[in-house]
């Protein structure tokens, strides 16, 4: 009997001992479950924020490629108004510059036709009295913005009337309108031939200052620039002159 009671004795002090360990078992898995779970948590969560930081870092490239291409937009733009405030203000100074010339040539051809009119006849193949109504028709069609009609009139009349005292003024408003008509080259050949033929008549200042406006037209920025310089060192006191210190200032 006293064996077989310390045998169950022994076995309840064995079942005793055993149940922590088993219970220590169970919690060591469960442990081991939840850290896997947190591991596979974090991992997830890593990912997503190694995503984003993907897409914020492209974002932000994104956002500097779109402000540099603003910045030379912005550029581009402050080149384009100064372009056109310059264009602007070029040819303001021209309908400046073509009023104040047209109401001298208006005082001239009074005079011519004055002139003409008091001549004593003669028996050319032209009539004489028809010259300065041809300057005049030419003139009328330039004031009027007509600058093909007047380019054609003026060129008429400088192979019509090759002896007329308006042959420097014939040549300068037919330059001056095939200027406004864009035929540039042209232009500049008969400011050029202005210049060179009739140096010192009042119109030559202007004239160069014309070829001084073509060759920029042109794209040729050097050869203005020298022409502008003559200007001023050959008519300094003209207001041709004073035009080109101007342009010659901001070039």
């Amino acid at each position: 009997m006293k064996t077989k009671s310390a045998l169950h004795a022994s076995l309840l002090c064995l079942s005793l001992l055993a149940a922590p360990a088993h219970a220590g078992l169970f919690d060591d898995d469960e442990a081991r479950r939840r850290i896997d779970q947190l591991r596979a948590d974090v991992d997830e969560r890593t990912q997503r924020l190694e995503e984003a930081a993907r897409g914020q870092a492209l974002l932000v490239n994104q956002i500097d490629s779109l402000r540099a291409e603003i910045a030379k937009l912005r550029g581009q733009l402050e080149v384009t108004t100064n372009d056109v405030e310059q264009s602007q203000k070029r040819q303001k100074d021209f309908y400046v510059d073509l009023d104040t010339r047209l109401r001298k040539l208006e005082a001239s051809i009074a005079e011519m036709t004055k002139s003409a009119a008091s001549a004593p006849l003669a028996t050319p193949t032209l009539d004489p009295a028809q010259e300065p109504r041809d300057y005049e028709l030419a003139v009328n069609a330039l004031r009027n913005g007509k600058y093909v009609d007047a380019a054609v009139g003026f060129r008429q009349f400088i192979k019509n009337w090759p002896n007329s005292v308006n042959q420097p003024g014939a040549n300068y408003w037919a330059a001056t309108s095939l200027f406004q008509a864009r035929d540039i080259s042209t232009a500049a050949d008969y400011y050029n031939k202005v210049v060179t033929t009739w140096p010192d008549d009042p119109l030559a200042p202007d004239a160069m200052l014309g070829l001084g406006n073509c060759q920029q037209e042109a794209g040729d920025t050097k050869a203005s620039r020298k022409t502008l310089e003559v200007l001023v060192s050959k008519y300094p006191k003209s207001d041709a002159a004073k035009t080109a210190k101007q342009r010659l200032s901001k070039k």
